[in-house]
């Protein structure tokens, strides 16, 4: 046992005595994703705690105290400056500590735990009819304790200001391990035996403020976004020596907050968005002042590239409502009054035209419309990562704010400071609190990249404070900006915030390497050059492979969203960093650095991360940087087992449509096994969960009398693809889908007895996925040009996208631009007069996850409502069964629970509502689910079908 392993097992055990029935985890498994944050660094920590209460967080600080190791407090895991990760103790208030504790309607108050997500608080207020100000661009899963940590603010802050503006009081734990609050009136005891050594505390802190006054007025406090340093001037006395602000934005370097009461807002009765164009962010800086007059909610401004980014990434019509331009503002307007709001926006608009900068603007009233464009805005910091050229970019120099009316002219020194020095920089922000967001690639892989950075940052620093403005806005200083705080303040500011420190925290414990004594800018960094990883897939969109593709992953965390999109399944159901995107990619760049993971693709710490996930895909269209773990699970796997024995589902699902295709020619008697006790041996033996009802396998018989039913007389159009799933369990929708195509002006021809190879995709086997993708690449490039229609989303999705992304040929990319889903085709294809059989005016929809990651713009429910369905409630999410998933044994419970989050409520609430779900998994899972009380769920062929004599009555 080496000293390090034994210390460590000295501190988990004495965390036991202390803290009994914390959780720990230790090891790379565990800890790998905690060494990252949304920043440049990487700092591996050696353990990580999940407290349920102050009193586990007492024990932690005063075990980790005791064995002199630091400790640092981690929310949503977002900061951009590297202030959520440490080498010590990463202390995780998301995972339990997150509970509202009280909401005071009339005070207009919340007291919650440093562990609650912004949008819950949100969610709960708004009943109430009350919102917390600040609205960082994170705000759907970075923490109450991370905003506190880092003073955020966000895109309404020309009108709600900084987190520190909203705090009351603060509940912490001081470095020696005691409880106390900090409010408006200073410091208080929990445990009233702790009166002295508060009283001694708050002594000191009184004393180096009155030693310091002169320094602290002038130094401090210039700008509304001065968010460096320490915000020592709350102290003063003519501010009440108001100590729960002067915690805020300390980065847990002086106490660990556990929980805060902070003041609530009043939700505005009506508001209006206006988007205005520019030929570049200087011209709309130039307006910001003149815009400020109108007393907006928010200003905030990005450069074309990142709306570019998003358009290619989820398709065009993901971005609308932006006039010409290649850089905008949006405009917020909010009041009491609708027609007060609107009468001020067409104010505004009308002196901006008249100043002459405008390349356009409009008023945009539909609140669909202003939902797409506020994620685009929100999204700025992922989508600015990795652009639509393959380009990458880096945080560092984020978040510089300057006032206002500085803004303009700063913007113009810094894209000549970046020319200098031959970067490019993608600007996006707070325009109307001057606070400017930027991602600039950097080349951080190399020793000269890094010399260059370092010299930016030091002049980008001297730019800023040239224009009186502030190294962090938001974000804090973290260990991207702590080194070059010498630049903004004097020698003395630097020793008084050291001061200030050393009261709370004298044997430097507390996040240590920010702020205080900070660790060099260029320490720690995470991005180093790597070998070149030899994999299966081609990886074309990412220049270093596989360990670029991996890389993707910058930590902005939508992953651990719990609403909006699809992304991620397991962490929704779950609530586990490792099981999120996030986490899963962190531990993949752990594994191709070799470092802590040095067992490579026979990692069993990345096999564990990876086993719950879905393969759903939804991230590699949710994700603001495109990362695709399906893809990346698949190239894993096929590498772990290469030459080994796989789980035994591998086998029993992977090859499911050869073994399918055999059922058929005795399906009957097959199904009658399968339904016994000897079918459920022959489940636990092939690893598969004996608390599903196997699908019933079709027989060749129907599946000829489907196909002769849906050939047609007219000449084809296009080709029918009938995909493995529908040839073995559901023929039936071929007809269907033959029959609709046909009254839409699109007949086809079916093509049977061709596979996509999505089965051994998911499974890893990608030697035999190539195998059968090049007998149906060569199939069906034999020089036909018509389109490919696919029953099967799932399907559809591994012929336009897996096909060509595991051959790499021009035949492969000719089938896959050819490929349509039965919605694309019916959306693209479908002749204009075409009109459907009566539709039910209400129908639940469950769109795959396939599809939806993959062929962005065609979306179900779109259509659904074109052809005439008033009401489609969709199911946001993925449906469980995800394939070979949920099938698997080990995966039930996991399956069932992601079902829980949004398929199966809308299945107790049906009231006789027709349930559409085009994928044979999601409808497996229906049945499934509430099968027992005769709910089926129907293809949307079925739905359309014009032999039916009432939807879904399929022949």
């Amino acid at each position: 046992m080496t000293t390090a392993t034994r210390d460590l097992a000295g501190l988990t055990a004495r965390l036991a005595e202390l803290a009994p029935g914390l959780r720990v985890e230790t090891g790379p498994g565990a800890t790998g994703p905690y060494a990252y944050d949304a920043s440049n660094y990487r700092v591996p920590p050696q353990a990580v705690a999940f407290p349920r209460t102050a009193d586990d967080v007492v024990g932690v600080v005063r075990a980790c105290r005791e064995a002199g190791v630091p400790v640092t407090a981690r929310g949503g895991g977002t900061s951009m400056a590297g202030n959520a990760v440490g080498p010590g103790v990463v202390l995780d208030f998301s995972r339990y500590m997150n509970r509202i504790l009280d909401i005071d309607v009339e005070a207009r108050t919340a007291r919650v735990e440093a562990g609650v997500v912004l949008d819950a608080l949100r969610s709960a207020t708004a009943l109430h009819g009350l919102d917390f100000g600040p609205d960082p661009s994170s705000h759907s899963r970075c923490t109450l304790g991370g905003m506190i940590g880092n003073d955020a603010c966000g895109n309404r802050s020309v009108r709600d200001g900084r987190t520190s503006g909203h705090v009351v009081a603060l509940e912490i734990v001081t470095a020696d391990g005691v409880r106390a609050v900090a409010d408006h009136t200073g410091l208080h005891p929990v445990d009233p035996r702790d009166g002295a050594l508060v009283a001694r505390l708050e002594a000191d802190l009184k004393r180096l403020v009155g030693e310091n006054l002169a320094l602290i007025r002038t130094e401090l406090g210039r700008i509304p976004r001065q968010v460096s340093g320490y915000q020592l001037h709350h102290l003063l006395p003519e501010n009440g020596f108001d100590l729960a602000r002067a915690l805020v934005g300390t980065e847990g370097s002086c106490a660990v907050v556990t929980a805060a009461t902070v003041r609530l807002v009043a939700t505005a009765q009506a508001s209006t968005l206006l988007t205005l164009g520019y030929d570049d962010v200087v011209g709309a800086a130039e307006d910001v002042p003149e815009i400020l007059r109108f007393a907006p909610s928010a200003v905030e401004g990005m450069d074309e590239a990142i709306v570019a980014t998003m358009r290619a990434r989820r398709g065009p019509d993901s971005v609308t409502g932006l006039p010409e331009g290649h850089a905008w503002l949006y405009v917020e307007l909010e009041g009491d009054d609708p027609a007060e709001v609107h009468a001020r926006a067409a104010a505004l608009l009308n002196t901006l035209e008249a100043r002459g900068r405008l390349t356009g603007g409009r008023v945009v009233e539909s609140p669909a419309e202003r939902r797409s464009l506020w994620r685009v805005r929100e999204d700025g910091a992922g989508l600015a990562a990795r652009l639509v050229d393959g380009g990458e970019s880096w945080p560092g120099w984020e978040d510089a704010a300057v006032a206002p009316e500085n803004l303009a002219t700063y913007l113009r020194g810094f894209r000549k400071l970046l020319a200098a020095h031959d970067l490019t920089g993608v600007l996006y922000g707070h325009f109307g609190a001057g606070c400017v967001h930027v991602r600039i690639d950097f080349d951080m892989a190399t020793d000269a990249g890094r010399g260059v950075m370092r010299q930016f940052l030091t002049e980008a620093a001297a730019l800023v404070v040239e224009h009186g403005g502030t190294l962090s806005g938001e974000h804090g200083d973290g260990r991207a900006r702590g080194e070059l705080l010498e630049v903004m303040y004097s020698h003395r500011m630097i020793a008084a915030f050291a001061a200030f420190k050393q009261v709370f925290d004298p044997e430097g414990l507390l996040n240590p390497g920010v702020i205080v004594d900070p660790a060099p800018l260029d320490a720690d960094l995470a991005l180093r050059e790597l070998p070149l990883v030899d994999t299966t897939f081609g990886f074309p969109h990412d220049e270093d492979g596989f360990a670029g593709a991996v890389r993707r992953c910058v930590g902005v965390g939508r992953c651990r969203s719990d609403a909006g999109g699809v992304m991620c399944p397991s962490y929704r159901a779950t609530g586990e960093e490792n099981d999120s995107t996030r986490g899963r990619a962190r531990m993949l760049q752990e594994m191709v650095r070799g470092e802590t993971v040095t067992d490579g693709w026979r990692s069993t710490e990345v096999r564990d991360a990876l086993d719950l996930c879905l393969s759903c895909k939804a991230c590699s269209s949710d994700c603001p940087v495109g990362v695709d773990m399906a893809t990346y699970k698949a190239e894993f796997l096929h590498q772990h087992y290469k030459g080994r024995l796989r789980p035994r589902s591998h086998y029993s699902l992977g090859w499911l449509p050869k073994t399918s295709a055999l059922a058929g020619y005795a399906a009957r008697p097959l199904n009658a096994i399968l339904r016994g006790p000897l079918g459920r041996l022959l489940a636990r033996l092939g690893g598969v969960t004996t608390r599903r009802r196997i699908p019933a396998f079709a027989s060749r018989r129907a599946l000829r009398k489907t196909l002769q039913a849906a050939k047609t007389t007219e000449p084809a159009k296009a080709i029918l693809f009938v995909d493995s799933f529908t040839r073995a369990f559901r023929p039936r929708i071929a007809g269907a889908a033959g029959r609709v195509l046909a009254d839409a002006g699109i007949p086809c021809t079916p093509q049977d007895g061709l596979c996509c190879g999505l089965t051994w995709v998911s499974t890893g086997q990608l030697s035999v996925a190539r195998r059968v993708m090049n007998r149906t690449v060569t199939a069906l490039d034999d020089g036909d040009t018509r389109p490919i229609i696919v029953p099967e989303p799932s399907c559809a999705a591994a012929l336009k996208r897996d096909v060509p992304e595991l051959l790499g040929t021009e035949a492969a990319q000719r089938v896959a631009d050819r490929v349509h889903t039965f919605t694309g085709a019916l959306t693209d294809l479908a002749d204009r007069g075409w009109t459907p059989p009566p539709l039910p005016g209400n129908v639940v929809l469950q769109t795959h996850c396939h599809e939806y990651a993959t062929f962005k713009g065609r979306r179900p429910a779109d259509l659904l409502r074109r052809l005439g369905v008033r009401t489609v409630d969709e199911a946001e999410g993925c449906c469980g069964l995800a394939g070979n998933f949920g099938f698997e044994a080990e995966h039930y419970d996991t399956s069932l629970a992601v079902a829980d989050l949004a398929l199966k409520p809308r299945l107790d609430r049906l009231d006789g509502r027709p349930v559409v779900a085009d994928g044979f998994s999601c409808a497996t899972q229906i049945d499934h689910l509430a099968g027992d009380q005769d709910i089926r769920a129907l293809h949307l062929a079925e739905l359309l079908d014009p032999a039916a004599d009432q939807p879904g009555e399929t022949t």
